[in-house]
């Protein structure tokens, strides 16, 4: 199945795990879907795969047709957007030990067996790090965009900045949107005028600064957000306007950014 209808392909990426990535991907496809973009996302993070999770569908399979020899799967829909992941094709307690030629199959064959249709936007939660199943994405899909996710943290900067330079490096068509910083602060509820920078502050605006991108947004810490994950809720879709203010200014951002006119 081709992906030559996808018009824009994005790639939610980090440096390692437990910075928010798959939140972010998850919350971005459904800002996209409900900016009224036809949407896909690909949960391409093989060894945690977390989006039927935070999409609330996680005891579902895939259906599928036989056509040319192949098998075609159909996504499953929730809120608006197509959604494939090898956690459809697994149970959920199961560890995936696969070596890396093995996934990198598997991802291919999710990648283009899907019957993914026209979509605006396909969102891809990549795999943290820079591992065999990272690169094998990005060699296949050259002019693709990309989003790198940390938090303020210079731990966390450090493999950010690593994965960044995944996507620059020579012989990689692929652009680099920005830097969206996930955790950058935390507001009690009660007191909203308060900010308390509880992992640091400014390391997203220095990545995005060293590798000459912008800060696409700033997220702050909300307890909602593992709440909603939880309950299979986008955190985009409740009423915490930190997080919404936040997804609209990236949003508005990557469709300014965006190589491929959307419709």
């Amino acid at each position: 199945m081709s992906i030559t209808n996808i018009k824009n392909i994005l790639l939610v990426s980090s440096g390692k795990g437990g910075v928010g990535k798959s939140m972010v991907a998850v919350n971005t496809a459904y800002a996209l879907s409900q900016n009224g973009y036809k949407t896909g996302i690909l949960d391409a993070d093989f060894y945690g795969p977390s989006v039927p999770l935070a999409m609330g569908i996680r005891d579902q399979r895939l259906t599928s047709k036989k056509e040319g020899g192949k098998e075609l799967f159909y996504p499953i829909i929730k809120h608006g957007i197509k959604v494939n992941s090898l956690g459809f094709m697994m149970n959920p307690e199961d560890p995936v030990i696969w070596r890396g030629p093995l996934a990198s199959s598997a991802l291919n064959q999710l990648l283009h067996d899907t019957i993914w249709e026209e979509l605006d936007f396909l969102v891809l939660d990549m795999p943290p790090g820079t591992g065999d199943i990272a690169i094998s994405i990005v060699q296949q899909l050259p002019n693709a965009n990309a989003i790198v996710v940390t938090t303020p943290q210079e731990m966390a900067v450090a493999d950010a900045r690593k994965a960044a330079n995944m996507f620059l490096s020579q012989g990689m068509d692929i652009k680099v949107l920005g830097v969206v910083e996930n955790m950058s602060w935390f507001t009690p509820q009660e007191h909203p005028e308060e900010k308390y920078f509880l992992f640091g502050k400014g390391g997203g605006a220095q990545l995005a600064h060293e590798i000459s991108t912008s800060l696409l947004a700033q997220i702050p810490l909300v307890a909602e957000v593992g709440t909603c994950a939880d309950q299979g809720k986008p955190i985009y879709a409740t009423d915490q306007k930190p997080i919404l203010d936040a997804f609209d200014q990236l949003i508005e951002k990557i469709l300014d950014e965006t190589l491929v006119t959307v419709a």
